[in-house]
């Protein structure tokens, strides 16, 4: 027995070692991409920090997505939470994701409220355009299709960007959030949120308007999310939207569609060529956040989480869907 130990020994031991060796020089598996910070975009006179993610090997001619994070949120948590990342690995686009800074905001909150912030080459919202010009030239996207999306003052700012440069995008999200000129309109940000401003369908339109004087192109489309039972921004912003966005596109309020999506009343207002220019999705008991519908099937996507709410539907694919991203 001692005889055939040693003469096994050898053959294990050149076993192992070819076993080793081929772990040691198999090609490493290709790493996931991850968010990157970029600096230098521009001017930056909001003071804001640029992230982005960008598939591995993503083609150029590709969509970008602007994804704007609520108060006390982070680009690093959004991006994960909302399924953006996640989206853009299985259709091929990338992310930008502007983060607040506490200096501008102590809870980081973007300032859709500031009339210096709002303004068309001023603030954040001209930091939040340089980054989107700075990403097209990156990656060689499609200036075609562009979007923009945030929660609540990331909503709030994303109308600000729908107003102030539609040229830029083809299309907006707003998750819980507030017209343009909401504050301004109300006298005060507080007000706005929790109890809406009073204004005409025109008078709404007229603020779109006044953002981009004497533009005559293409107003961005309009999706909204908004939770029946939110108390920080009250369901009636979310007809103010209605009412601003259908103005602006010279739709009547008149929903052309009325259905339910995944249990939630869901409408859809065509402009004069048919096209759908404002959808809406009231979501029914769901609280202040981001819809979302953690799991691996088609239609799911999302992490739950504070501000991130299982509502078995997830805002970011019905985003995408609507955008053709996939």
């Amino acid at each position: 027995m001692t005889q055939t130990r040693a003469a096994l020994r050898p053959t294990v031991l050149t076993a192992l070692l070819a076993a080793l060796l081929s772990v040691l020089l198999a090609p490493a598996p290709a790493s996931a991409a991850s968010l990157q910070e970029v600096t230098g975009f521009g001017s930056n006179p909001g003071a804001l920090k640029m992230y982005r993610y960008v598939p591995d090997g993503l083609p150029a001619g590709r969509p970008v997505v602007v994804a704007l994070h609520g108060c006390t949120q982070n680009a690093a948590g959004y991006a994960s939470g909302t399924g953006w990342t996640t989206l853009a690995d299985r259709w091929g686009f990338s992310v930008v994701l502007p983060q607040q800074q506490s200096g501008n905001n102590l809870s980081q909150c973007f300032n859709w409220f500031e009339s210096a912030d709002i303004t068309r080459g001023q603030g954040e919202a001209a930091s939040v355009a340089q980054m989107v010009d700075r990403q097209l030239a990156d990656v060689s996207g499609d200036p075609s299709r562009v979007y923009v999306t945030g929660l609540s003052a990331g909503g709030g700012m994303t109308a600000v960007m729908m107003a102030a440069y539609p040229e830029k995008f083809a299309a907006g999200g707003i998750v819980a959030g507030l017209p343009y000129g909401c504050a301004q309109a109300a006298g005060s940000p507080y007000v706005c949120m929790y109890v809406g401003a009073t204004q005409t369908p025109a008078q709404w339109g007229d603020r779109v308007r006044a953002a981009r004087p004497g533009y005559t192109g293409p107003w961005p489309a309009l999706t909204v999310f908004q939770g029946t039972a939110d108390y920080t921004v009250k369901p009636v912003n979310m007809t103010a939207l209605v009412d601003q966005w259908t103005n602006v596109h010279g739709a009547d309020r008149t929903a052309d569609v009325a259905d339910t999506v995944a249990g939630h009343p869901h409408r859809v207002y065509r402009g004069p060529g048919g096209n759908a220019v404002v959808e809406t999705y009231s979501l029914t008991g769901m609280g202040h956040g981001q819809p979302v519908d953690p799991g691996t099937g088609d239609a799911q996507c999302g992490a739950a989480g504070a501000y991130f709410l299982d509502v078995n539907l997830c805002a970011a694919y019905r985003l995408g869907k609507a955008w053709q991203l996939g």
